[in-house]
């Protein structure tokens, strides 16, 4: 990997490179004011779980593999789904209820961007786990948030 999430800083790099070469469930690529990159690996099998972010629009990009995304209004009426593959977007509106499983037969990667930002910058998140118990894992002071 050659990025460092360095915050609201000029940044170029190569996005698909990064996303295809990580291999963290979570890293922190780039954090802004305003909005924030992550880079996502999904293990066979694995999900990112389902989840809700009331005041953050996102937007995923698969790299590579196959997943399937849901979405709904509630946990319990997931009533959008979608198969995804290599090329796919996927945009979350927030206040919507969503997930991505990996259903195929290599790690999903996909990267994806939060506005406003949700995760301390530079954070790196070997597995699922890992993230689900991180409490140390607020964005920075400086980022604008609702």
């Amino acid at each position: 990997m050659t990025i460092k999430d360095i915050g609201p800083e000029p940044t170029v790099f190569d996005i698909e490179d990064e996303t295809t070469g990580n291999d963290a469930y979570r890293r922190v690529a780039w954090s802004g004011k305003y909005l924030q990159v992550t880079l996502m690996s999904i293990p066979v099998g694995g999900e990112i779980g389902l989840e809700l972010h009331s005041e953050t629009d996102q937007f995923l990009r698969v790299e590579a593999g196959e997943g399937l995304v849901q979405m709904g209004d509630r946990e319990d009426a997931l009533d959008f789904e979608q198969a995804l593959e290599d090329d796919f977007v996927v945009l979350v509106p927030a206040g919507k209820w969503h997930n991505v499983t990996n259903t195929g037969s290599e790690d999903l990667k996909l990267y994806s961007i939060y506005a406003p930002a949700h995760h301390k910058p530079g954070k790196v998140q070997q597995t699922k786990e890992i993230a689900d118990a991180d409490i140390d894992d607020e964005p920075a002071d400086w980022s604008v948030q609702p």
